[in-house]
């Protein structure tokens, strides 16, 4: 395939499968050359020969997002690129704070808020140097309202929400864009599952009677669409929940 400039050039983390699988895929629809990323190499390998079977432009590269050392690295490989999106992370548990276990707490701490800023740091500079750069931060409805048994992930992407919003203040003038994607009820294969350790039963109750949850595909468009708008137009906050439900702990479901 012809080269693509640098400012088409797309990183994606937690790109094996749900909602970053998917992104990858329509970000290389739509013309990007996507770079892969995530600690399952088989996974992403295969999702990079389905784009390109496609057509598309596609890498995959083995990366653990709150290995700074690793991500820095993987950072050498760019003078610049056009886009990031930060969508590695997910939950643990339904514990509530009397009884959540701290380690479940710290490993969703460390993936969905430090390793977006790992990612972040690291690949600021090449941003900047396209000219015209996007941030793209795929937060939570759980980071805008709180839910019992969910404090542990709430109080993550709390954090990632105030870590998308300081940075568009800190950065604002420059050729970059911040933009937050906050995601309510998104049923995957995999997000419920492991946030119950495995639990397929206890996974099932989560969408028991949704009639439409979100799919991968209804964020990734979102996020497609809030990426290819034009260079002087700033999604700052896009909250998306399925229509059956109101508000984190509001669904209609037919039981």
């Amino acid at each position: 395939m012809a080269p693509v400039a640098p400012s088409r050039i797309a990183v994606v983390t937690g790109a094996s499968s749900g909602i970053g699988a998917a992104t990858a895929r329509q970000l290389a629809a739509a013309g990007y050359r996507v770079v892969l990323t995530a600690r399952r190499k088989d996974r992403i390998e295969a999702v990079a020969a389905e784009i390109g079977a496609a057509g598309g432009a596609a890498t995959a590269y083995q990366l653990d997002v709150t290995d700074r050392a690793a991500v820095d690295e993987f950072a050498t490989a760019f003078q610049s690129i056009g886009v990031l999106v930060n969508n590695a992370g997910g939950a643990l548990g339904a514990d509530p704070v009397a009884t959540g276990d701290p380690a479940d707490w710290r490993t969703m701490y460390e993936t969905n808020v430090i390793g977006t800023l790992n990612l972040t740091q690291a690949l600021l500079p090449k941003l900047d140097a396209s000219g015209d750069g996007t941030i793209v931060v795929v937060s939570s409805t759980a980071g805008h309202g709180t839910y019992e048994g969910g404090a542990g992930y709430v109080a993550a992407k709390h954090g990632a929400h105030v870590l998308a919003e300081t940075l568009r203040l800190e950065i604002v003038g420059r050729p970059v864009r911040v933009i937050e994607i906050a995601p309510g009820m998104v049923k995957t294969d995999e997000f419920a599952l492991t946030r119950f350790g495995g639990d397929a039963e206890k996974a099932a109750k989560v969408y028991q009677g949704v009639a439409e949850p979100l799919t991968a595909e209804d964020v990734a468009d979102t996020i497609t669409w809030a990426i290819t708008r034009p260079s002087h137009v700033n999604v700052d906050l896009l909250v998306l929940r399925p229509r059956a439900q109101a508000s984190n702990t509001k669904v209609h479901r037919d039981v």
